[in-house]
């Protein structure tokens, strides 16, 4: 599929970059003049797609990168966030709400259902080799609107 356009970057799994990610995706996605409600449904859900990265791909100390992928076509923003971590052992039963792996580490398990409550689709693939989240969300023509 050709898109329109589209950015991508890469970055260490650290906490202190999830901030990053989302301003980087949604200054991205403001060329689509979505509401000020979708921005923030997008970074949100950026956010804890970049998260689950940052706590779970990489246990050890020695922290992989995660890329960070936005597409545009037309009203349609395609978002893939990948690490090349340990992969998810079963994504079903971490797709459930308030599942955890890390229980002792306050985790509230609700990572992948704020995903899939803010953008119109989710999809996961992984494997031992590493994880990849595909969210889409359809942006609404705001006439009168502007984010900035």
């Amino acid at each position: 599929m050709k898109y329109s356009n589209f950015m991508e970057v890469t970055f260490k799994a650290l906490s202190v970059n999830e901030g990053f990610a989302r301003v980087c995706v949604a200054s991205f996605c403001v060329q689509l003049n979505p509401s000020v409600d979708e921005i923030t449904d997008i970074k949100t859900a950026v956010s804890e797609a970049v998260t689950n990265c940052v706590v779970h791909a990489y246990p050890t100390s020695v922290k992989g990168d995660v890329i960070l992928r936005c597409e545009l076509e037309g009203d349609l923003v395609t978002i893939t966030v990948t690490d090349k971590g340990v992969g998810i052992k079963d994504i079903e039963k971490a797709r459930e709400p308030f599942y955890t792996s890390k229980p002792s580490a306050e985790r509230s398990g609700m990572g992948f259902t704020v995903m899939e409550s803010f953008m119109d689709d989710v999809q996961v693939l992984s494997n031992s080799f590493g994880t990849c989240v595909k969210m889409t969300k359809r942006i609404q023509a705001n006439e009168n609107e502007k984010v900035g």
